[in-house]
């Protein structure tokens, strides 16, 4: 009787744990291996799944065909803190559309198709620690702006895009970032360089492979150089090199000099004018004296 007793008890361990497994509200062709995580890894999905349980708080969605998100997607998710979308056919992200998953701590977006990240992509995100950029083959533009407001940010990943230049703001307003990965993209080494390579060499800390891993073409030849032979000295011609704003500066001291010189002959003119009439009227009255 024992013996039935045990088989009995392993049947229904097996298929409470299989039942566990697939989870009351998992969605179709996903796995649910606890209440709280969403797995769709490599299921072949072309859109994002339906019925996913509102209170998810992890969402693996790698190695999919999905083409977008919606701007609304995240909106019912507030429990979200780790998402993976890596390895989809994602274009491009609209702006706001992850603002509102105020406790997402992890974003994996790589080997995606993005093209750009704009401003306002990530919202303010502030409880995000680790974004996942990286071997998108086609992200060739980053906003000066674009991660505005991830104050907690600490793992930057931007390695093996199409980025040639990157606005150091980017990096610079990311109070705490510890580590930032932008190796194996076609940097181009001209004065649009200049700033980020000094950035580079005051946060080569923060490079998990240093400054070493890094390359970018020289803009005579096209011939790429590691940063490691480079120093301040290789953008000294870009010390010299104004700007739009200081062309603007100068045009405009330009203008309000001649301004001010032409008021100031105007004067002198005046006065001069008025000293010539007054001394003439003075002359005249003296010979009416002597006469």
């Amino acid at each position: 009787m024992l013996p039935c007793v045990c088989w009995l008890q392993l049947i229904l361990i097996l298929l409470s744990s299989a039942l566990w497994t697939r989870g009351e509200n998992c969605p179709v062709a996903c796995l649910c291996p606890d209440p709280h995580t969403v797995d769709c890894r490599g299921r072949g999905l072309t859109r994002l799944p339906n019925e996913i349980p509102l209170d998810v708080r992890r969402l693996l969605l790698a190695d999919n065909w999905i083409p977008r998100i919606p701007s609304d997607f995240l909106v019912l998710y507030s429990d979200l803190v780790y998402l993976d979308l890596r390895n989809n056919s994602l274009s491009s992200i609209e702006p706001g559309t992850l603002s509102t998953s105020s406790r997402l701590v992890f974003l994996d977006l790589g080997s995606n198709n993005l093209t750009e990240i704009p401003t306002g992509t990530f919202g303010e995100s502030r409880s995000l620690i680790k974004l996942r950029l990286g071997n998108n083959p086609y992200l060739s533009m980053v906003s000066e702006d674009a991660f505005t407001g991830l104050t907690s940010l600490r793992e930057l990943e931007l390695e093996r895009n199409a980025l040639s230049t990157l606005q150091v703001g980017a990096l610079s307003q990311l109070p705490s970032l510890r580590a930032v990965r932008l190796e194996g993209n076609p940097w181009l080494c001209n004065c649009n360089f200049a700033n980020l390579f000094t950035w580079l060499m005051e946060n080569s800390h923060k490079l998990p492979n240093g400054v070493e891993g890094m390359e970018c073409s020289l803009p005579m030849d096209g011939r790429r150089v590691s940063l490691t032979q480079l120093t301040k000295d290789s953008f000294r011609e870009c010390q010299a090199t104004l700007t739009l704003t200081d062309l603007l500066i100068i045009i405009f001291s330009g203008i309000s000099v001649s301004v001010v010189a032409i008021m100031t002959s105007f004067f002198l003119a005046s006065t001069v004018h008025c000293f010539q009439r007054w001394s003439k009227g003075t002359k005249g009255d003296e010979e009416e004296s002597e006469e």
